[in-house]
C-alpha cells in the first residue's frame, strides 16, 4: 500500500475552498450588517424629521414649508424602500454565501473521512508488519533458544 493519500490534492483544493467561502461568507455578513445599519439609521432620520413636521404643523407652518416638508418626507420614505431592497438583496447573498461554505465544508469533511481512513489502513498495515516482524524475531530466538537446550542434552 503506498504511503500517500492519492487524493491528497483534492483535499488540499476542498480545504482552499473552505476557507475563501468562509472569508467570502465573512464579508456577505459584514456587508448585510452595514446595509441593515443604513435602513436603520434612515428609519430613525425619518422618525425625528417626521416628529419635526408634526410640531411645526401644529405651531403652523407655510404652504411652501409644508409642501417642503413633505416633499422631503417623500424623499426620505424613498430611499427607505430602496434601502430595504438592497437589504432583502444582501440578505440573498449571504444565504447563498452559506450554502456555498456549507457545500465545501461537506467536500472537506468527505475528503478528509478518506484521509483519517487512509491514514488508519496504514496505521494497521504497519501495525501488523511491526508484529509479523516481533513474532518472526521471537520464532527465531526460540529455536535458537530451543537448539541451544538441544545441544546441552
Amino acid at each position: 500500500m503506498t504511503s500517500r493519500f492519492h487524493l491528497q490534492p483534492l483535499l488540499d483544493l476542498a480545504a482552499t475552498r473552505t476557507d475563501e467561502a468562509a472569508r467570502k461568507l465573512g464579508e456577505l455578513v459584514a456587508a448585510e450588517r452595514d446595509q441593515a445599519q443604513k435602513l436603520e439609521m434612515l428609519e430613525a432620520y425619518r422618525a425625528e424629521y417626521n416628529e419635526r413636521f408634526m410640531q411645526a404643523a401644529r405651531d403652523g407652518m407655510s404652504p411652501d414649508a409644508w409642501r417642503n416638508f413633505s416633499a422631503f418626507m417623500g424623499k426620505l420614505d424613498e430611499a427607505i424602500t430602496a434601502q430595504r431592497k438592497l437589504v432583502e438583496q444582501s440578505q440573498v447573498r449571504t444565504a447563498q454565501g452559506q450554502q456555498s461554505w456549507i457545500a465545501q465544508h461537506s467536500r472537506l469533511k468527505a475528503f478528509d473521512t478518506l484521509s483519517q481512513r487512509h491514514q488508519s489502513a496504514l496505521n494497521r498495515a504497519e501495525a501488523r508488519r511491526e508484529q509479523k516482524q516481533a513474532d518472526e524475531h521471537a520464532a527465531r530466538r526460540y529455536h535458537s533458544d530451543g537448539n541451544d537446550d538441544d545441544e546441552l542434552a
